[in-house]
This record gives structure tokens, sequence and C-alpha cells, in this order.
């Protein structure tokens, strides 16, 4: 792979993501997809997991597209909201399955994230299944509006994991092929974003009735 192409950083949620995962199968199987690798994957700290992820970020001589899947969306949107998208090194996210912290029944290690609020100041799309029990389709509607991200519905697939029998994701991998390929300007994203999220701060929509 160049050097100058950019590189998926792929950021797995709670426990990490197994061998059936498409995560872990976009790893063995394309050479632009690299794994953040957390110390502790049973019992996450929002801040230290925030401090790998900027490591691993500011690492990198290239772009980074980052590839999150559950708890990992969160850590996505509580990075940024110190980072922003380190100093343009950041080009774009897939944000696939994020589980709603304020969603009753769920562990500690998921409600110690803070829900999502604010704008993403890059590329994003969500990816959403209708029958995730980590969140609601609403919600996850609610997300994308307050990221300012595109939001893909694929069905009932469940929280979009190894159970979801997905293998390679063939699917997923377009996204994430669009995102490598067509990075879009900062300030154009962080603007939309706000936008975005500005237009719901009066009128709540899609079981968004939590504040800014």
């Amino acid at each position: 792979m160049s050097p100058d192409l950019p590189l998926a950083l792929v950021i797995p949620g709670l426990a990490d993501s197994g061998p059936a995962h498409w995560q872990t199968r976009w790893e063995q199987e394309r050479a632009d997809c690299q794994r953040v690798e957390q110390r502790d994957w049973s019992t996450p700290d929002p801040d230290e997991w925030t401090g790998v992820l900027h490591r691993a970020v500011r690492a990198q001589t290239r772009p980074v597209v980052l590839v999150a899947h559950s708890l990992g969306c969160l850590l996505v949107d509580h990075a940024a909201r110190h980072f922003g998208n380190w100093d343009g090194r950041v080009q774009g996210a897939l944000l696939v399955a994020p589980c709603d912290p304020e969603r009753p029944g769920l562990p500690d290690s998921i409600t110690a994230f803070p829900v999502a609020r604010q704008p993403l100041p890059f590329r994003t799309i969500l990816v959403a299944s209708s029958d995730d029990s980590y969140c609601s389709i609403e919600r996850a509607r609610c997300f994308a509006n307050r990221w300012g991200a595109s939001i893909v519905e694929v069905g009932a697939r469940g929280h979009i994991n190894a159970d979801s029998a997905l293998d390679s994701w063939a699917y997923g991998q377009v996204l994430l092929d669009e995102l490598l390929a067509r990075p879009a300007a900062p300030d154009r994203s962080g603007r939309l974003a706000a936008l975005r999220a500005g237009s719901l701060s009066d009128v709540p929509a899609f079981g968004c009735n939590f504040p800014l």
C-alpha cells in the first residue's frame, strides 16, 4: 500500500472483536486496516481509551478513516470532543451499530461513556440495524443527526457483529472504500454537521429528547 493512501483505523467495542467479526476479517484481508489495541477490553475507561486512540491517530503519517463498532462509536465522539479532527489527520469515520449509553439494562462499562451530542468535524457514515438490542433505530437516527452523519439502515441485522453472520461484510467495505477515496473538506464537514445538529435543538425528533 502506498504511504500516501489513507489508513483505516479499526476501533472495536466492549470485549474487542473476535475472529468471526467483520472488523477482524477486514484486518486479515485488507492491507489498509489496522486495529487500535486497548489495554483493557473488559472494563473500558473513556479517558484511557481516548488517549490510546489519540496516540494511534497521531502516530500515522497518512490520513486516517476511523472504523468503529458499538462502544467504539462513542469513543470516536468522546475523543473528537478533545481533539477535533486531529489537525486534519482524520478524513472520515464509519460508525457501525453505536450503543446507546442511556438505554436501560446496559452494563456500566457502556453507560460510563457520554451519549452522542456533538457534530463530528469529518465526514461520517453511521450504519444501523432495526433490531439492535443496544440501540433502537430511532435513537440511531438521532445520533446520526447529532453527529451530522449520513445514516445507512441495513434492516434486521442485530448488533451488526459476528452473530449477524456477515462474513467479510462486502457492503460495509463499499462504504469504507467511499470514505477512503472521497475526503470532504474539514471545514465543510464541520459546518454541515453543526447545521444539522442545530436543526434539532428546538424540535426534538427521532427520539432525540435530550439536550445538546
